[in-house]
Parts: structure tokens; sequence; C-alpha cells
């Protein structure tokens, strides 16, 4: 267990008896427990709110990338809030649960701030409110659905992106075909009271074992996904990040969002720098804050995510380089106390995905 944005989050597991039969528990067998079959991460620490009220997607949409406005009911979609520099000031999901009432889920670490932030720009009329009486759970690997169809076999129709609510076990569940491993998979919203009977009922289907954040990187860095604070941040443009795909087509004709002025002229002209993958030799892995130098030498970019690949059984890092040695081939090195490592430019995801 370890302290994280004022939670004690688990970061692997030692499962007994019939659990410990399927997965011996540690990062390296819970991340290809993932791959191969199904695990349950217990996510409960990301901010759930409601965000309600007429024209409450128009009033998102003046704060983030994404088509909201144009989110059908049951549907929903990674975006990213934005400052006016097209800084990353959090990614988040947004769903649109009925005309004019969606969820919104943000990063832990962020959501007293991003809360704030929504919550200050909104017109009257239109209100946040938090969900701290929800937990989160989500269940993820090529086996999902043949494990959550035994407990809820409507949810398992979902399209990818699709939400709804769903009877399960004693309450009600607002469940989503989405997560953030690559593979297919659904997470929960259920009230807190009920998060352990579910927790429990889940890992009693033969092909769910727990899984903790240990996994979790290593999965979301095999499916080149990004983590807030540690790829993007406040300071990172959203063109630069690769995430230019997340500002729809209708937004693309207005621009009307915070930093659209200058995201539009940083796709046009290119971004100075993009993040890229990168594929050390060897068997050592490079971790967050390494640098990255050029055939010179010279320090030209900083490892911002990087660890053994446990389906590779290979290491693997992101970072920032300049355009000019961003393409995939480029030789570079990264530096590993202090001994440059030979590495190369790779194109992401390093694992394809496997959602629905």
């Amino acid at each position: 267990m370890v302290a994280f944005a004022g939670y004690a989050l688990p970061v692997q597991y030692a499962p007994e008896g019939a659990l410990a039969a399927r997965c011996r528990g540690g990062v390296l067998a819970e991340h290809l427990h993932c791959r191969a079959a199904a695990a349950l991460f217990d996510v409960s620490h990301m901010g759930q709110a409601i965000l309600a009220g007429a024209g409450a997607a128009a009033a998102l949409e003046a704060l983030v990338t994404g088509d909201i406005a144009g989110l059908a009911p049951g549907r929903q979609r990674y975006t990213l809030l934005t400052n006016e520099a097209g800084g990353i000031i959090d990614d988040l999901m947004a769903a649109a649960l009925a005309p004019d009432r969606l969820l919104l889920v943000v990063n832990a670490a962020n959501k007293a701030g991003d809360f704030a932030h929504i919550a200050a720009a909104l017109p009257e009329g239109v209100t946040l409110s938090p969900l701290p009486d929800r937990a989160l759970l989500a269940l993820q690997g090529p086996r999902a659905a043949a494990a959550l169809a035994r407990l809820c076999a409507a949810a398992v129709a979902l399209p990818f992106q699709g939400i709804g609510h769903f009877p399960l076990l004693d309450t009600e569940a607002l469940i989503a075909r989405s997560g953030y491993t690559g593979e297919d998979g659904f997470e929960l919203s259920i009230p807190a009271a009920a998060a352990v009977a579910v927790a429990d009922a889940l890992l009693a289907e033969p092909e769910v074992a727990p899984a903790g954040l240990g996994a979790r990187d290593s999965l979301r860095l095999e499916a080149g996904l990004c983590l807030h604070g540690a790829d993007i941040d406040a300071s990172t443009d959203v063109i630069a990040a690769g995430l230019g795909w997340t500002i729809g087509k209708r937004r693309r004709a207005a621009w009307d969002f915070p930093g659209g002025a200058r995201l539009r002229e940083l796709l046009q002209t290119g971004p100075a720098r993009h993040r890229v993958g990168l594929r050390p030799e060897g068997r050592a892995p490079v971790r967050a804050g390494a640098p990255i130098l050029d055939p010179s030498g010279q320090a030209v970019g900083t490892v911002t995510s990087g660890l053994h690949s446990p389906s590779l059984g290979a290491p693997i890092a992101m970072g920032y380089l300049p355009a000019a040695l961003a393409a995939p081939g480029t030789a570079v090195a990264l530096g590993l106390r202090g001994t440059p490592v030979p590495a190369r430019v790779t194109p992401l995801p390093f694992v394809p995905h496997r959602y629905a």
C-alpha cells in the first residue's frame, strides 16, 4: 500500500486461496493476467461528479477540446481540460447520461482543482455535484465481458465507450465499456456501500484476479496512454502530446476553447517537440526523469515514463523529443545512472489495443 492524493492505494496484491491459484500476485503476474484473462482494479480515488442543468454540455465544451454537445445519451468521450496556452490541466472522461446531465471522471490528484475550475466557469442554472460516496471498479481484459455477463448480462451489450445504468447484485451500477489498459473492459461506478460486495462477486468469477496500481501503470504504458503529472501536464500542449485527435471536427471549425488559437497554429506549423515511444537496448528499465541524448551525446529531452514491459519482456519508455528526432527509427540514447543506453524511437502503442 502506498499513499497517493490522500488515499492509501494498493500497488500489488498477495492473493490467497482460489485467487492464488489463478494469479500468484505481484505486478508482473497481475499485468499478464489482465492481458490473458481479466483483472479487477479499485480506482475509487478518481474524482466523479455530475454536471447538470440546461446547457450543461455547452458549458463543459467551453473548457475542453472535445465535442460534448454531440454526445448522444449513453455515450462517453475522453477529453482534455486546457489552459489559455493550450496546456493540459487534466484529462478526463465525459459521459452523457441524459440531455443536460453528464458524468465526469477526473484524475484523483487533480480533482479538487478540476472541480473548482469547472464550477467557477459555469453559467447560472448549471451545477457541478461531486460524488464522494461513489466507488469505481475497473474490470479489464479479454475475459472481462465473460465474467461480467454472469452478474449483469445486459451490460455486456454496451459498445466501446457506451455507458448506462444497470441492476447489479442489490444495487444499481453505472457501467461504461471503457478503461485505461488497452484491453476490452468495463468501469463500474457504484455506491461505496456496495463496493465490497460487488468486488467480491467479480473476484469469485474464475477469470478474475485483483490487480494494483503497479500493473495499471505498466498496462497503460504498453498501450501508449498518458499519465497526467508524468507524460502530460499544464505545461504540455495538446499537439506535442499527440492528443490532437481529442479536438473534435466541429471544435476545429471554431477553436472556441481555452488555448484553441494556439493549438490551431501548432497544428498548422507543427509543434517543436513530440511525445514518442522509446525502446532501449538491453534489459534494464530506464525510469522517468532520465535524459534523452542525441547522437552527439547532448541532452535533448527527458523520459516521462519508463519501465520493464511484462508483455514484451523488454524495457519501454515514453518521452519528448525535438521534431527533427521524433521520427520512428531514429537512434538516440537514454541516460541510465550516468551511462548512455542506445535506444530507438518507436511508434505507439507498444502493444496493440484490443478494445471492443
